[in-house]
């Protein structure tokens, strides 16, 4: 089982690394860079193919779900169904984005779209006793991730990196389950791959960029892994918590759930909080794109593009870590863990958040690049 999906890894790299190389023959698209109503941190018009790559070595994974489980099983996995149409549906939406400049109303439909296909399929966040609320929650949750993400995109191998920690995290939840024979633990792997493979070319200075087709597509397919893996963190996994430190509300155990999301998903919450409450407590709308994001203004505060991309890097690693030091060794969970660990959660989000409260692009000699 491992060399098999050590081989499918490694096989999906070079398809990955061979689509975005073929795709830079194409350099009359990224239309997005030259509507001079949208700000970017990039000047120059680079291809904007990269979600193609995404796209093609997830359906290539679902291909390879369904060879190895057959395609009966397959058909029959509800939520595998609903992952695959909401995750078609996203690309679709990223990539005529990226083509036509679509309406901003017109995305969040088909956001609002997915969101209601992934709970119908049944792959909802299950926390409260009173579905509505449940469902509210989902909602607001795969279309607040998938626009994290998409907001994310804002410098070179930002969206990248942080998308490949939240991958290695769910295959952590994963592997401790002892679920190898996961269909989503093929999909994970082919993600994996066909990011690693655009990374090489993602990487500062970039030669592709992955477009709305990539991030809506990265962010809903990771809001629904989060989903299954982290809102709903298994039962083997979570732990007898109520009954070890007699809760009977069941808050501590909805505390862990909600901890170790905001962990893996860290850096793409922080920044969008981070961006819409400077943007609202000017007056400026939020949806728009600029250069106000938490990676620019390390980037006025002295960073190098690569540099920035490296503290992501170093942020996302030490959260993964986290993640699997609560899930392995941490139970019970009690009030005294919630604390410490939101205590990170909020220090990282202050020190980001800090920084673009002392920094802005007059303050640096050097231009964006």
């Amino acid at each position: 089982m491992l060399l098999t999906y050590v081989g499918f890894f490694l096989v999906a790299v070079v398809i990955s690394w061979l689509i975005n190389g073929l795709t830079l023959k194409f350099s009359g698209w990224g239309p997005r860079n030259k509507v001079k109503k949208i700000i970017r941190w990039q000047s120059t018009t680079k291809p904007c193919f990269g979600g193609i790559s995404f796209y093609i070595l997830f359906i290539i994974s679902f291909g390879t779900c369904t060879m190895l489980s057959g395609v009966e099983s397959a058909a029959d996995n509800q939520q595998l169904i609903g992952l695959i149409a909401a995750s078609s549906l996203a690309f679709l939406m990223g990539f005529a984005d990226d083509a036509y400049n679509t309406i901003p109303t017109l995305k969040f439909s088909m956001q609002i779209c997915c969101g209601l296909i992934l709970i119908y399929s049944g792959i909802y966040i299950d926390l409260f006793e009173i579905p509505e609320l449940n469902y509210a929650i989902t909602m607001f949750w795969i279309v607040g991730i998938t626009n994290a993400m998409n907001l994310l995109d804002n410098m070179d191998a930002i969206s990248s990196v942080v998308s490949i920690f939240i991958i290695l995290s769910a295959m952590l939840i994963i592997y401790l389950n002892n679920d190898l024979s996961s269909p989503y633990l093929v999909l994970l792997t082919g993600v994996l791959a066909a990011v690693l493979g655009f990374l090489y070319f993602n990487w500062h200075p970039s030669k592709i960029y992955m477009g709305d087709g990539g991030s809506q597509f990265l962010g809903l397919f990771l809001g629904a892994i989060g989903i299954l893996y982290f809102w709903n963190l298994p039962e083997t996994l979570n732990g007898n918590t109520d009954a070890l430190t007699n809760d009977n509300t069941g808050l501590l155990t909805i505390s862990k759930k909600v901890v170790i999301t905001i962990l893996v998903f860290i850096l793409p919450i922080v920044d969008t909080s981070t961006v819409f409450i400077n943007r609202l407590s000017k007056g400026i709308s939020p949806f728009v794109g600029g250069r106000d994001h938490t990676t620019h203004h390390l980037f006025y505060l002295g960073l190098s593009d690569r540099k920035v991309a490296f503290l992501f890097m170093c942020i996302s690693s030490f959260s993964l870590l986290l993640v699997s030091v609560i899930v392995k060794y941490i139970n019970p969970w009690d009030y005294s863990y919630l604390t410490l660990f939101a205590a990170y959660i909020i220090l990282v989000f202050s020190l980001l958040f800090y920084t673009t409260k002392v920094t802005s692009p007059k303050e640096n000699d050097k231009e964006p690049k």
